[in-house]
């Protein structure tokens, strides 16, 4: 009897208790490497998939279509920042570039459920997303349903204050502890303005840009896209790394896969990343590298070096 009542009392014990009193395990090894454990999320480059979701198994689909490979494909291959634009489609949230009739990439909850399958078979990595929202759909009503759905709105990042400054984010190695390993950034209506959901922030308070849609292949850097009380030295900032072709001098922008291996390539990164590090107000590195055909070229090695590797 005294061995059931002993049972019975540790089955009435909250959860939460055995959490205060069982040690956590702290992660050692973060994105890959032990090092970044302790380096801060905005001291940390990471390589991106622009328009990530736009992959086709059907090959004559494939045209114009910029990751190369599926979403999980561009994870295991080392990205760790996924970038995508939405767009109603049916009554329902869609990942689309300008319009669903050329390519439809599928419902944005689909797309998070994918991600979420990747983060649940690999728990010491933090991923990134960066969504366009270019119809101003409602993010209490229409996103976190879909974030929640998927699964990993539990996972998301939620910074004591907005904007956080550059140097306030923290490491790699306490978002994993935390499980809260997934931050999540959207360049417009983030800012409260029709709900609040704390979990989706506003990307350009937090991060600037230089010019998109570059054709030069020596991608000049300039402030290009800004916001907020920050200063350029504390936002983190983003390369838009990706070449276009003007088809025919006619002012329509293709991205160009026959120069993505270069584009792509080490020595590309990082000359852009060294036109753009002056303007960080420190000489910093680029937070995030973009680009197009991600399976093409070493877009990765090269984050991996601005990383010290």
């Amino acid at each position: 009897m005294r061995f059931a009542a002993a049972c019975a009392a540790l089955l009435s014990i909250p959860l939460a208790a055995y959490a205060a009193v069982i040690p956590h395990k702290r992660a050692t090894v973060c994105n890959g490497h032990a090092e970044l454990c302790n380096r801060s999320y905005g001291n940390t480059t990471f390589a991106g998939s622009h328009d990530s979701y736009a992959f086709s198994e059907n090959p004559f689909a494939r045209t114009g279509k910029r990751p190369g490979v599926d979403i999980t494909t561009q994870l295991n291959s080392g990205i760790r920042m996924l970038q995508a634009q939405s767009h109603m489609n049916n009554g329902q949230l869609h990942f689309c570039h300008t319009s669903c009739t050329l390519f439809d990439g599928g419902t944005v909850e689909a797309y998070l459920a994918t991600v979420k399958s990747w983060l649940d078979a690999n728990p010491n990595d933090v991923v990134t997303f960066l969504f366009t929202n270019p119809e101003g759909v409602s993010l209490p009503d229409v996103w976190a349903p879909a974030f929640e759905q998927s699964g990993i709105a539990p996972l998301a990042y939620v910074p004591p204050h907005v904007p956080m400054a550059r140097g306030e984010w923290p490491t790699l190695g306490a978002l994993i502890d935390s499980g809260k390993r997934v931050v999540v950034f959207m360049d417009a209506g983030a800012d409260g303005a029709d709900g609040n959901v704390n979990y989706i922030l506003p990307e350009f308070e937090m991060i600037w840009e230089p010019p998109f849609d570059s054709t030069d292949n020596t991608f000049p850097c300039s402030v290009d896209r800004s916001a907020g009380p920050l200063s350029t030295a504390d936002h983190m900032y983003l390369l838009n790394h990706f070449l276009d072709v003007n088809i025919l001098d006619t002012g329509i922008l293709v991205s160009d896969p026959a120069a993505a291996s270069t584009t792509n390539g080490v020595t590309s990164v990082l000359a852009n990343a060294a036109g753009c590090r002056p303007l960080s107000g420190g000489g910093f590195n680029p937070s995030f590298v973009l680009m197009d055909y991600v399976n093409l070229g070493n877009g990765v090695a090269a984050a991996d070096q601005m990383n010290g590797f």
